[in-house]
């Protein structure tokens, strides 16, 4: 064995250098929290090729006076703390005094530095850690440092870094953290000679989460504010609708640090349970003020991690919050109007806010009774634009319908469709004769009206086209049953014939096979059904160029991704261009609403940073899975019969079983759990 011996002084530096300084976005974050730690109102970063070559951060702080500039570069050289006693209660946000230290082990320096008090300023370069001479110079108050040739003396280091692209992403991801974090200091950014962020240093919170994030995201985020006796939680956190495919918007600030959080992550989506779409992840800019001494912030080399003294206090004070900013949003449906008359509402009907503002409105009590249980019978109602068209009928697939919440309901179990009057001297039609003249609608499918299905000859085919399939619905049979034999004749269960008993909840398909009963996913199921022929026959989009470019505002890294793979965007149908700090989406699939495009595109960037690109099949693979749930009909949207069946027939055939997540796409009921649910058995 070796013998024990210390370790030289610049390995040790190279050895911490490792802990603190990964990548150029490490060193801009250093910099910049010792520029705020100094009083900075305008903090400048200023990067060229991703900031391995070139990066400047210029400040109007208080400046490092000329004597201790030499000081400033040595290990655990600091101002921030004297004593063991001031650990417990740290108000910075560098107190260790390893930043400099760490970043001149493994670059080239340059420091200009000037205090207030001071008529010159002082100037100092460094190499590998070493120290030149201290020189006096002519500079602003202030500091100014730059960073050149990052780990030129540890090349083991420097092969593991990206293309300057990646690590420009990630230097402007910290850079605008910092601005959100500290929204008094303006902050500016600087790549490659084009300035591409800009606080306005106000001191409004509101303004920096607009000029951070864009007036889009600005514009889908709620106001929190709440405070308590030992702490407070004020912000921003996006609204349900506007919730993103990944959590790359979630920003948590304690004490004006920006840390990492999965209490508070926990706290905040816990807060939108039952509120959001699953796989959909809110975005926020929330910020915890608390006592510094309940939290300790001497865990993590890169201080990007805190522990909690009462972390269920925490939990407790993120969660109200939000939730209360959430059920005060005035855009949330809401039952109102209970047991009273207005405008012809009866007692016990229930009127939304949504209902009002679509210009929708309950039964009157002036019309027939007929008439009245027609409107309830468990029809909903029309979308404006189809009564602004003066038309009935219901949106089919790709449009969404109306919110559950909006829909008044009078229960009437003995509803019978009212019989048409005849002409005068003409027999009054039969009720069977009626139903069967009556058309074939989704009313009639809801109010339990069975219908037989005349399957043609040819298989059905597991199209994404919103064209009806061979099958059509024609008059009740005698024995009003809606019986199919199986696609795919098997043993056991799948010989027998199975019955489309209906939906529920605009998202859940019904079937009766025997004694089972079936609820299937329709989106999963429809989403597997893409994907499997996408794969099968080669996803060859139809493109189609938009005439008003879709502009997506994604974070750095996401957006880094996407233009590092365009080959890829192409061959799914994709043509996009920088636009700023955005992307300028001017081509995509035809079977893409434009109005999903962002999420498309946000999804593709996510599942491309998840999984990598090296290998092109899987990555291919990943964005299949992504435009197959794209194209998908969405659950709360109202379908089709000849759809619900198509999509029931490949469950059912047993050629659909899980979608492309793996997650099920139908569950199994027996006859007798039910009688155990009602006590039969």
């Amino acid at each position: 064995m070796p013998n024990i011996q210390v370790l030289d002084p610049h390995v040790a530096d190279l050895i911490a250098a490792g802990e603190v300084v990964e990548r150029p976005a490490s060193v801009a974050k250093e910099l910049m929290e010792n520029a705020i730690d100094a009083g900075a109102s305008a903090v400048t970063v200023e990067i060229s090729h991703g900031g391995l070559t070139f990066l400047r951060v210029t400040d109007d702080g208080k400046g490092i006076p000329a004597g201790e500039l030499r000081t400033a570069f040595l290990r655990h050289a600091t101002s921030k703390l004297r004593t063991e006693y001031d650990l417990e209660a740290i108000g910075t946000l560098g107190f260790r005094g390893e930043a400099l230290a760490a970043i001149a082990a493994v670059s080239r320096i340059e420091a200009l530095t000037r205090t207030a008090e001071a008529e010159l300023g002082a100037s100092l370069a460094l190499e590998g850690g070493v120290p030149g001479p201290v020189e006096e110079a002519g500079c602003p108050r202030g500091t100014t440092l730059v960073i050149r040739d990052l780990f030129f003396n540890t090349p083991a280091r420097l092969k593991f870094m990206k293309k300057d692209a990646a690590e420009g992403a990630a230097v402007f991801a910290v850079v605008q953290r910092a601005a959100l974090s500290h929204p008094e200091v303006s902050v500016k950014f600087i790549r490659d000679g084009k300035q591409e962020l800009l606080t306005p240093g106000d001191g409004q919170l509101k303004s920096a989460v607009y000029a951070v994030l864009g007036r889009e995201l600005a514009l889908g985020f709620r106001e929190v504010r709440s405070a308590g006796e030992d702490m407070s939680v004020d912000g921003f956190v996006s609204m349900p609708a506007c919730c993103r495919a990944s959590r790359s918007w979630q920003f948590f600030f304690v004490n004006g640090r920006q840390v990492k959080s999965p209490l508070m992550t926990a706290a905040l989506e816990e807060a939108y349970k039952n509120q959001k779409m699953v796989g959909r992840f809110p975005g926020c800019v929330l910020h915890l003020r608390t006592k510094l001494n309940a939290v300790d912030v001497n865990v993590h080399p890169a201080k990007t991690e805190v522990k909690f003294g009462a972390e269920r206090a925490v939990f407790s004070a993120v969660y109200h919050a939000v939730l209360s900013a959430l059920e005060g949003d005035p855009s949330h449906p809401r039952a109102v109007l209970k047991n009273t008359e207005i405008s012809g509402v009866r007692k016990h009907d229930t009127v939304t806010e949504d209902q009002m503002r679509i210009g929708g409105a309950p039964p009157s009590p002036f019309m027939g009774e007929g008439a009245r249980r027609a409107g309830g019978g468990g029809s909903s109602l029309p979308p404006p634009s189809a009564a602004a068209k003066g038309g009935g009928s219901s949106p089919t697939r790709g449009e969404p319908g109306v919110p559950m919440s909006t829909v008044v309901r009078v229960h009437d179990s003995s509803y019978t469709p009212p019989a048409p009057v005849p002409p005068r001297g003409q027999k009054p039609p039969s009720a069977k004769e009626a139903a069967r003249a009556e058309p074939v609608t989704e009313d009639r499918v809801s109010r339990g009206e069975t219908y037989e299905v005349k399957q043609a000859s040819e298989p059905l085919r597991a199209s994404h086209s919103s064209a009806p399939t061979k099958s059509i619905l024609s008059q009740p049979a005698a024995d009003s049953s809606f019986q199919k034999e199986p696609l795919s004749p098997a043993g056991g269960t799948e010989d027998l014939p199975w019955r489309l008993a209906g939906e529920v909840l605009n998202t859940y398909i019904i079937v009766e096979r025997g004694e089972t009963v079936y609820l299937i996913d329709k989106h999963a199921a429809h989403e597997r059904m893409n994907f499997d022929r996408m794969k099968a026959e080669g996803y060859d989009p139809m493109a189609q160029t938009l005439l008003v470019p879709a502009v997506c505002r994604l974070a750095p890294d996401q957006r880094e991704a996407l233009l590092a793979r365009r080959d890829l965007l192409e061959e799914f149908g994709f043509e996009a261009d920088e636009l700023g700090e955005d992307l300028a989406v001017r081509q995509a699939p035809f079977d893409i609403d434009p109005a999903d495009i962002p999420a498309a595109l946000e999804e593709l960037a996510q599942r491309l940073l998840t999984t990598g690109t090296t290998d092109p099949a899987a990555a291919r693979d990943e964005l299949l899975h992504t435009m197959a749930c794209k194209a998908a009909i969405k659950g709360g949207w109202r379908t089709s019969p000849q759809e619900l069946e198509r999509i029931a027939a490949a469950v059912m055939s047993g050629q659909v079983r899980y979608c492309p997540h793996g997650r099920p796409v139908a569950i199994e009921l027996t006859k007798k759990e039910l009688e155990k649910q009602f006590k039969r058995a």
